[in-house]
């Protein structure tokens, strides 16, 4: 009777939170890392089947890291990063579309289904309209070539909206086409922000293998609980941040600045932790607002 007692209780407790989003649109990412153990994929998109159950419009948009670098590995070409970027080749770019397309999506798609979720595959490349990326090395000022990288300059959200409502889960890959014509890879914590502003979602949620942000990444004690993006700078200015969370986190302020309603950092390795993250009073991650 107690245990009973205690699951109507955290039943209660979700309720207002399901009767808030309801009918809302929230965008998750999910990274390579949770996706390479399959009880956290498991307990991830169980998440979002239930979401997607009591009305929220899921969109979810996933990497695929590990699993491009051991196709790239494969075909002889060795990983290469840049500021927290992949180095994609021309030969490169096609292996990163095969394993996005043909084994990553694929997968998380048929576990989707698995869980009644009516979820289908949305190539990147469909929606994504991307510009070559260039940057410079902040010690040296030195320019930066990524190769096939592109950054989004526009999003095409009519074939997501129509998913959407017709209540399917679009499942998306992080490529673009530029206006060669030609396909690019994307970081996908960016092609996740990119889509979150284009549909103005009222959470976008970054799932990945650490707690959220932490200010001493050795002290699991030291999670923000919450940040406001006026502070990033600072973080960043103090190596507080650094390697591949400084796009996630540039993502995350860009989105906030574009009307996003809010961000979260979760940690995938935490049984059901997005469920725990939007439907409970305290959450468990880092919560990124904007300035009051």
């Amino acid at each position: 009777m107690q245990q009973a007692m205690q699951k109507a209780a955290v039943l209660t407790e979700a309720l207002p939170y399901i009767q808030d989003f309801r009918g809302s649109i929230v965008l998750v990412k999910v990274g390579g890392s949770v996706m390479e153990i399959p009880e956290n994929l498991e307990s991830l998109l169980t998440d979002i089947a239930f979401m997607n159950a009591v009305g929220m419009k899921t969109v979810l948009v996933h990497g695929g890291g590990k699993a491009i670098s051991r196709g790239m590995e494969e075909a002889g070409i060795p990983p290469l990063f840049v500021m927290g970027l992949r180095v994609t080749t021309e030969a490169a770019v096609r292996v990163v579309e095969r394993v996005l397309t043909r084994e990553v999506n694929a997968s998380v798609v048929s576990l989707l289904r698995k869980h009644r979720s009516n979820a289908r595959p949305l190539h990147g490349d469909w929606i994504f309209g991307v510009e070559k990326k260039f940057g410079k090395d902040p010690a040296t000022g030195a320019a930066i070539d990524w190769g096939y990288v592109g950054e989004p300059v526009s999003v095409d959200t009519r074939p997501v909206i129509e998913m959407i409502d017709a209540g399917i889960v679009p499942v998306v890959t992080p490529l673009g086409t530029g206006p060669d014509g030609k396909l690019y890879n994307v970081n996908a914590d960016t092609a996740a922000a990119a889509l979150a502003k284009a549909l103005k979602v009222r959470k976008l949620a970054f799932i990945s293998d650490v707690p959220g942000l932490l200010m001493d990444v050795n002290d699991p004690t030291s999670l923000l609980a919450t940040l406001r993006i006026g502070s990033v700078r600072k973080l960043k200015e103090t190596g507080v941040v650094g390697g591949g969370m400084l796009p996630k986190l540039d993502s995350c302020v860009d989105a906030i600045q574009a009307g996003v309603g809010k961000v979260h950092l979760v940690d995938g390795r935490m049984p059901h932790s997005l469920l725990l993250e939007i439907f409970t009073k305290n959450g468990v991650g880092t919560e990124i607002i904007a300035d009051e």
